[in-house]
């Protein structure tokens, strides 16, 4: 056991007979390493992107909201008598009158 560990810690497996079985496994365990390493960046950066997606939909949506409420105030009938008044026009003291046309067949 004891000269096991030792010739691990010695590096003796690169290099003994049957080495290029070794080294093949080390090149498929550091090329799966290195894989997994690519792939958990690209996570990361998609979990960020999402992130600040989510953040710019956030801000999107309450200037949505504030917008809307403003479009509310300005097409209230208040304010639109008082934009048309600075105009110069003024509301109709005669009410409108509904014509009614028959047709003559």
């Amino acid at each position: 056991m004891k000269k096991g560990v030792l010739d691990i810690l010695k590096g003796k497996f690169l290099v003994s007979g049957d080495a290029p079985k070794n080294w093949l496994f080390l090149l498929f365990a550091s090329f799966l390493a290195a894989l997994m390493i690519s792939s958990s960046h690209q996570a990361d950066k998609k979990v960020t992107k999402i992130s600040k997606l989510n953040e710019e939909v956030r801000a999107l949506r309450s200037e949505f909201v504030s917008n809307r409420q403003e479009l509310q105030q300005l097409r209230l009938e208040s304010n639109l008598r008082a934009v048309v008044v600075e105009n110069g026009l003024r509301p109709s003291a005669v009410p409108p009158k509904k014509i009614i046309v028959k047709s003559q067949e």
